[in-house]
């Protein structure tokens, strides 16, 4: 390009100038100045006008042990520039990234299932389902881990999709049907997909067909090595039946709490070296020959309190075929995660099942549930929250053996007509993370102070909006700062109070 300011153009002010009087010489010479003035005081056409970018607004939402406030939205705070206004200041720092998130949720047990679909009005059933999966008018949930036939917990007492007669077996899988899923069970997760089409599922059993264990029950015993083959190819059409009604698996565990055997209800024992040797040698191999290899396999899946069964998965045969492992809240504390992590870290962790129990209140299990599952679990590297069942009767049921006294997200009181829906704890401590943490999105760097005090953790969703989980474990009413890019604001917490904060 030709430079406007070349020697070529010099002559333009003498050339407006020659030939004038000198009336018109003193007015355009006057016309050239004020123009040169006007051009150096403007800013460069190819520069921004510089300006103070506008701070972001940050939206809280909390909820009180006294039930004053229930994931309520309070008055929007201003980030400012001035100082910390409190000894607890929480760094946010999202170039510092940790697990992605896969999501948050339940189950749908067989019992929460026909409870839904069978002791709701449509009106009621629709509107539950919104409250559960729809991020603008419910809580969003983004995670469910879906029984692979009968729990603890099913209306009907226990089934498989391979039910024999005593005495006889079928190894071939030609009795395989998933037929009794398709009364309730498939058409509540296919409505939560077109709700929701960001949740992930996860299947598991609690115990394989009775034929294929030495026992010759649901109801305790382990699986016999002969069956391993039958029992891989089980899982197989399994998902294969998911998928063809429009539901897709996104993960598969081996055995529900594999250290556990009850007479009681569906359970089965599976030592570490039985799992390793069933994922390498039949289970894996029949997902790949399905067209099945990208799902995901989780090792383990029991309590915090063990984790040498993890650790010895994951240095085992099917090492290479894991994606990670999964705990469950009954025993130990959340550090076991990381203890394993750290132990193999290629491997991912996933928090999948706690469950509310009626004996307990509100306000203790809000404390409990925030500092352990959505703090802690996710502080100490899982991809998912994951509570049991999403709903429950008035009597703890339909039980199918097992706990006597779990709470599910929701009650569903069918004693009355029409029945009668209370929302739980787990309801809105759940809320407080699935509302606003999108699948996708990472864990990012946060410092905490601890039981006792203020506690917190910290998320960038895929869209780069933060979301910061902070709760007052203390005795008493206390006050926080998030320092963000150099920028502050400060809240205050009533004792046992836990608040969602949330900007663009």
């Amino acid at each position: 390009m030709t430079s406007l300011r070349g020697p070529e153009r010099t002559p333009l002010i003498p050339d407006l100038l020659q030939g004038r009087s000198a009336f018109a010489r003193i007015r355009c010479t006057a016309f050239i100045v004020a123009l040169t003035i006007s051009l150096l005081s403007c800013p460069a056409a190819n520069e921004s006008s510089p300006s103070s970018p506008s701070l972001p607004t940050v939206e809280i939402f909390e909820t009180t042990g006294d039930q004053t406030k229930l994931l309520e939205p309070q008055p929007a705070v201003a980030f400012g520039a001035g100082a910390a206004t409190s000894d607890s200041v929480i760094t946010i720092d999202p170039a510092k990234q940790y697990q992605t998130i896969d999501g948050f949720g339940a189950s749908f047990s067989d019992s929460s299932a026909w409870l839904i679909w069978n002791k709701l009005s449509d009106t009621q059933q629709t509107s539950l389902m919104n409250q559960f999966f729809n991020r603008k008018d419910g809580i969003g949930l983004s995670f469910v881990r879906q029984p692979m036939g009968a729990t603890d917990f099913s209306a009907g007492g226990n089934y498989s999709y391979d039910d024999m007669p005593a005495g006889q077996t079928d190894p071939d899988l030609n009795n395989f049907s998933a037929a009794h899923d398709s009364a309730y069970i498939i058409p509540l997760l296919q409505r939560a997909l077109t709700i929701n089409q960001d949740i992930k599922i996860v299947a598991l059993p609690w115990s394989p067909p009775a034929w294929m264990k030495t026992s010759g029950t649901m109801n305790g015993g382990s699986v016999d090595p002969q069956y391993y083959s039958a029992l891989a190819q089980y899982f197989v059409k399994f998902v294969q039946a998911y998928k063809q009604a429009g539901i897709p698996i996104y993960a598969l565990s081996v055995q529900n709490e594999p250290l556990y055997s009850s007479s009681a209800y569906p359970t089965t024992y599976l030592e570490p070296e039985e799992e390793a040797r069933f994922i390498a040698n039949s289970l894996a191999p029949a997902l790949a020959q399905a067209d099945l290899a990208d799902l995901k396999i989780f090792g383990y899946e029991h309590n915090w309190g063990n984790t040498s069964y993890a650790t010895t998965l994951l240095v085992s045969s099917a090492a290479p075929a894991l994606a990670g492992t999964s705990f469950h809240c009954y025993e130990g504390d959340p550090s076991a995660q990381t203890t394993v992590k750290d132990a193999a870290p290629a491997k991912d962790v996933w928090f999948t099942e706690c469950s509310g129990i009626t004996s307990t209140h509100f306000a203790d299990d809000l404390v409990w549930n925030a500092e352990h599952l959505l703090i802690g679990a996710t502080r100490n590297w899982a991809r998912s929250v994951s509570l049991w069942n999403l709903a429950l009767d008035e009597n703890s049921g339909p039980r199918n053996g097992g706990c006597t006294n779990c709470r599910g997200v929701v009650t569903i009181d069918d004693s009355v007509s029409p029945a009668k829906l209370s929302f739980n704890v787990e309801y809105y401590t759940l809320g407080h993370i699935s509302k606003f943490v999108l699948p996708g999105a990472h864990r990012i760097d946060s410092n905490t102070f601890g039981p006792g005090k203020i506690e917190d953790v910290a998320f960038q969703n895929p869209d780069g909006s933060i979301v910061v989980l902070v709760l007052n474990s203390g005795t008493s009413q206390s006050s926080f700062t998030v320092r963000f890019q150099g920028n502050t604001f400060s809240y205050s917490l009533p004792a046992g109070a836990l608040a969602t904060c949330f900007w663009k």
